[in-house]
């Protein structure tokens, strides 16, 4: 059965975009797109920063398997783009994942509005890393908000949501995969209302939430005096492939790879251990101001997991 959405598309003529995009949401949001009947003029990325870990899927790839142009701007509110983007006269213009602002410049070119997917529901977690910030505060819920874009970031009026779970031991990388799903369906099931001209315009009510800014990876340094529960959700807000949580002991740099939140009625931690990493019988446990402790699964240093000969050597 052909999706009646699809088949609207194609009885008339297609309506156009421009797509700022990058990450996996990008991949799987142009798919999307061009599945339901969007023809992409232009996409605007970023190239693959060498510092960055790209554990994520390429725009740039699947731009050249589509044969859809592609510009990688440093800034992508100069009169040259915004002059090649106005040439293209698009109806739509989306942001899925891109890193810049859109000037109000752009915004107007797109005759039947401009829209982003956003990593939470909104108005919660506006802003940078939505994922890592939900992770951090302990929610057990997030999810995928599409919504019109404004000068103000993630302010605009709300089109639809998709909520996903973060399980207790979730870390960022699982529940950003759930997300992208989640994006991919939230767009998926909004755009044959988009295309019609009846999609809802919800309320975007920013008092109900608040707005975050980025994360640097010295964020991730442990405050061992905080509770268990609070450094376990830091380990995995930042878990890899994000820079991961961090504790410097003796002069030495060492990142939680995998831990877990031990449950102290059924496991018993050894009495009297400090603040901070021991290592009893091969076990790492990380202590806290609670009393409380994480097991900590696997621990690097230098780049590599340390095997019990390395545990040894530094925590003897």
């Amino acid at each position: 059965m052909i999706d009646s959405g699809i088949k609207d598309a194609a009885n008339s003529a297609k309506p156009s975009a421009v797509v700022f995009a990058y990450h996996s949401v990008g991949v799987r949001s142009i798919k999307t797109l061009l599945a339901r009947g969007i023809d992409i003029k232009l996409v605007v990325s970023h190239e693959d920063s060498a510092t960055e870990t790209i554990w994520f899927e390429s725009v740039a790839a699947l731009c050249e398997e589509r044969g859809i142009p592609r510009i990688t701007p440093d800034n992508p509110n100069t009169p040259e783009v915004i002059a090649q983007i106005a040439a293209l006269q698009p109806d739509f213009i989306f942001s899925f994942y891109y890193r810049n602002m859109l000037s109000k410049d752009i915004l107007a070119l797109a005759k039947r509005g401009a829209y982003n997917l956003h990593g939470s529901l909104l108005p919660k977690y506006r802003g940078r890393v939505p994922v890592n910030w939900a992770v951090l505060h302990g929610e057990t819920e997030t999810g995928a908000t599409l919504h019109e874009m404004t000068v103000k970031p993630d302010a605009g009026a709300i089109i639809g949501q998709t909520a996903v779970p973060i399980l207790p031991d979730d870390t960022a990388f699982e529940v950003f995969g759930k997300l992208t799903v989640a994006a991919e369906q939230t767009l998926w099931n909004a755009l044959p209302a988009m295309i019609a001209g009846t999609a809802p315009r919800i309320p975007n009510d920013l008092s109900r939430g608040s707005y975050f800014g980025g994360r640097k990876p010295e964020d991730g340094r442990i405050d061992w005096s905080k509770s268990a529960q609070d450094v376990y959700n830091l380990h995995r807000a930042v878990a890899p492939p994000y820079p991961g949580a961090f504790t410097d002991i003796h002069g030495k740099h060492f990142i939680i790879e995998k831990a877990r939140l031990i449950n102290h009625s059924t496991t018993k931690v050894p009495a009297n251990l400090p603040q901070g990493v021991s290592v009893v019988d091969n076990v790492i446990f990380g202590v806290c101001g609670d009393g409380k402790a994480i097991e900590i699964l696997a621990l690097q240093h230098e780049g590599k997991t340390l095997d019990k000969e390395a545990l040894k050597l530094f925590f003897a």
